[in-house]
């Protein structure tokens, strides 16, 4: 069966446009035909991630006002054929896309693509909206912050009210470092918070910037780097593969470890 995913956080500046890109590109890389959408219509950053910006002609914008056939609007990757790119308009607002017009968007492509990786705008208003309008399942990017995972709390509980119950959590640029001498919060905070289950962990590296700027996803390196295999892991857990975590679990008690007592106990 096909399958529709939003990857989404709330909170911007977590990751979830990098985290597109290489699940994309990982997925394509298994022999699965994919299909990512940028759904932050007017910001778009997903065609440079992916090195496809000068390649862009068409947008999903201009599919929906008729100005071209869906199949002119998506960019071919070159570098994997299975993997195309449904760009965002630059020019035009969050509101010159209704939900019911993703919907059927989106429903055409998964007719073709084993997956379709919605790239969530941040916030919670139309954009958003546009991006769950279709979607069956949802990856929650969160960074290892307090104001990330709170807003990622209340995106869990927006998602589940759109009858969207297939929900996984991915960890992202924790520095083990930091959450062993109680800095940072650890994966079993966050997951003790947001209570989902967990998909992935991508420890802080410093090639992700690298490869954002060079527009080619970290899967794709000839060189083995921490995040690359983390998103690796990622596309293979959600093909159905069982790959183990590494264990960087802390059982120290410090402030982040009282402050998730506290969230549990709502205080916030």
């Amino acid at each position: 069966m096909n399958r529709i995913i939003v990857i989404t956080s709330g909170k911007g500046g977590v990751g979830k446009t990098t985290t597109t890109a290489n699940l994309g590109m990982a997925l394509a890389r298994r022999g699965r035909k994919v299909v990512v959408i940028d759904a932050d219509f007017g910001l778009r950053n997903l065609d440079l991630l992916l090195g496809l910006e000068n390649r862009v002609v068409y947008t999903a914008v201009d599919v929906l006002a008729g100005q071209c056939r869906l199949e002119q609007a998506l960019v071919k990757d070159k570098r994997h054929a299975n993997l195309a790119l449904l760009p965002a308009a630059q020019n035009r607002t969050k509101d010159a896309v209704k939900p019911d017009q993703m919907r059927k968007l989106v429903t055409v492509l998964s007719r073709a693509y084993n997956y379709v990786l919605v790239d969530c705008p941040a916030g919670i208003e139309m954009g958003f909206q546009n991006a769950i309008s279709a979607a069956q399942e949802a990856l929650i990017v969160t960074t290892p912050e307090i104001a990330a995972v709170r807003d990622a709390d209340r995106v869990i509980g927006l998602l589940e009210a759109n009858n969207i119950k297939k929900i996984n959590l991915i960890v992202n640029r924790l520095r083990p470092a930091m959450v062993q001498v109680n800095d940072m919060m650890s994966v079993e905070d966050v997951q003790e918070i947001l209570a989902i289950p967990l998909i992935g962990i991508v420890p802080d590296d410093e090639r992700v910037i690298v490869s954002t700027n060079r527009g080619e996803p970290l899967v794709l390196s000839e060189e083995p780097s921490m995040a690359g295999t983390a998103f690796d892991h990622i596309a293979r857990r959600l093909e159905g593969e069982t790959i183990e975590f590494p264990d960087l679990s802390v059982n120290n008690e410090g402030f982040f470890s009282r402050l998730r007592k506290m969230f549990s106990a709502k205080i916030f």
